[in-house]
């Protein structure tokens, strides 16, 4: 026992490592004196020298001193900023692996949190974009004053330095564009910036958000307080240098808080949304509407959806986390009716004007839990026969998981942005389901990020 406890890391010691394989968080893993250590910037089958920086009794971090051993597939990374910014964490492995490497956190997850026999499920390989850069709709850089110029970017990697960010390799080049002119705009004016140590100031946030079908461009400024010096004159400007900008925000957080948006929200300028198209929907789209951040995967991950619902024009449909609809509206042409619940008022309020708009009238939208309406509408004698899910980060919730294996629609989809809680909530619901296939999709190139559907059917004798 006590040779066990001497055979541990300290902290700064350097030691020889083995990469075995990825982490959820798109850092390399290995094994020292069976010891787990987590390695930024490691890759699979590397040989490195690492310093210990960090030591639990579980695990240990550290960084990398030397490769002796490089990957195949390590790559100059194209993005200048790469190391200090921590937006993205993939840029050094080839694109062609970062979608093994997806599917294989999806594998992890499932035999870490599962009991399934994953040679019974077919986990698909990942579908990747065929152009992995300039993919994100949408930007919300932190405003910052350094020597009297003003900075937007985004905080460094475990640091309170802002990372002033002119150029990005994963943003849609109009949302880059866009910001760099804003920048330069509050500098012209003098607008008074946004200081977090003293909470003195008033611009917060430029976020910019691009119809990438479209080209419409919508810019919020978020401010501390209402009052807005020279508004017209930014507005003015913003015009003339922007034209392509169809609606002008403002939302005023006061908050000592790391969310971004407040409560309140003002038309500046133009419209209240921007235009959007997804395949043949549009959508309109407002300052705090949640959508895809990557359309062009989005498509490909909404037809994946559809091909897992398998449906036939007969099927009564829940929409759970229906968000403004875009799930049920794709798959509504080939469904008898769809039914979405959200907790969110303005979701619920703009997936009706979206079904609405594009004339589907057996789609119903009502706001509230998923795990509260559905034992009500079965109560009523509304049944559904497949569920479609798309929980947040954290999985779904218990009393739903709970609900769903008593309603026990014949299958169920789930849609997943975290291999871990989608293992975890399949092997609940897995006493009366069987996993038939996985999709992994690629919504975020470069990042550690991977979605997932999941086709759960209905086991025999339930």
């Amino acid at each position: 026992m006590k040779q066990e406890q001497t055979a541990k890391l300290k902290l700064n010691q350097t030691f020889p490592l083995t990469i075995k394989r990825l982490g959820i968080n798109g850092e390399g893993v290995g094994y020292f004196k069976k010891q787990v250590v987590f390695v930024p910037g490691a890759l699979p089958g590397e040989e490195v020298v690492v310093e210990a920086t960090k030591v639990n009794p579980k695990f240990a971090e550290g960084k990398i001193k030397k490769i002796r051993k490089k990957s195949e597939h390590r790559i100059q990374p194209p993005c200048p900023i790469y190391e200090q910014c921590g937006g993205c964490q993939l840029q050094h492995l080839q694109y062609s692996q970062q979608l093994k490497e997806k599917r294989d956190i999806v594998i992890q997850s499932l035999e870490r949190h599962t009991k399934l026999n994953l040679d019974q499920i077919n986990i698909k390989e990942t579908i990747g974009m065929d152009d992995p850069w300039n993919y994100r709709n949408k930007s919300q850089f932190q405003v910052g004053l350094n020597d009297g110029k003003v900075l937007a970017g985004l905080y460094g990697m475990n640091s309170h330095r802002l990372i002033n960010i002119d150029q990005c390799a994963v943003q849609h080049p109009q949302t880059t564009k866009a910001t760099v002119t804003v920048k330069r705009i509050l500098q012209d004016l003098k607008i008074p910036i946004y200081n977090e140590k003293t909470r003195k100031g008033l611009i917060r946030t430029i976020v910019i958000r691009v119809g990438i079908q479209t080209g419409e461009l919508q810019i919020v400024l978020i401010t501390t307080k209402k009052e807005l010096p020279k508004k017209d004159l930014i507005i003015q400007e913003i015009k003339k240098r922007l034209p392509e900008v169809k609606s002008i925000i403002q939302n005023i957080n006061g908050q000592k808080t790391s969310l971004i948006f407040g409560e309140e929200t003002v038309n500046l300028e133009g419209n209240d949304f921007i235009q959007e198209t997804l395949g043949d929907l549009s959508f309109e789209l407002s300052a705090r509407t949640f959508f895809q951040l990557n359309p062009e995967q989005t498509v490909k991950l909404y037809n994946e959806v559809k091909k897992a619902a398998g449906l036939t024009g007969k099927e009564k449909v829940a929409d759970a986390y229906c968000g403004v609809g875009t799930i049920g509206l794709w798959v509504a042409d080939q469904a008898a009716e769809i039914r979405g619940m959200d907790i969110i008022p303005e979701s619920i309020e703009d997936a009706k004007k979206n079904a609405a708009r594009h004339g589907i009238k057996h789609a119903k939208y009502v706001a509230g839990k998923a795990e509260v309406l559905l034992p009500k509408w079965v109560k009523d004698g509304w049944r559904p026969d497949v569920i479609i899910v798309d929980p947040p980060r954290t999985g779904l919730d218990e009393q739903l998981l709970k609900t769903i294996l008593k309603v026990k629609p014949k299958k169920v989809v789930y849609v997943s942005c975290n291999p871990s809680t989608l293992a975890k909530d399949i092997n609940v619901l897995g006493s009366s389901y069987k996993v038939e296939m996985i999709q992994p999709v690629d919504m975020f190139p470069q990042t550690a990020h991977v979605e997932c559907i999941s086709q759960l059917i209905l086991k025999k004798g339930n």
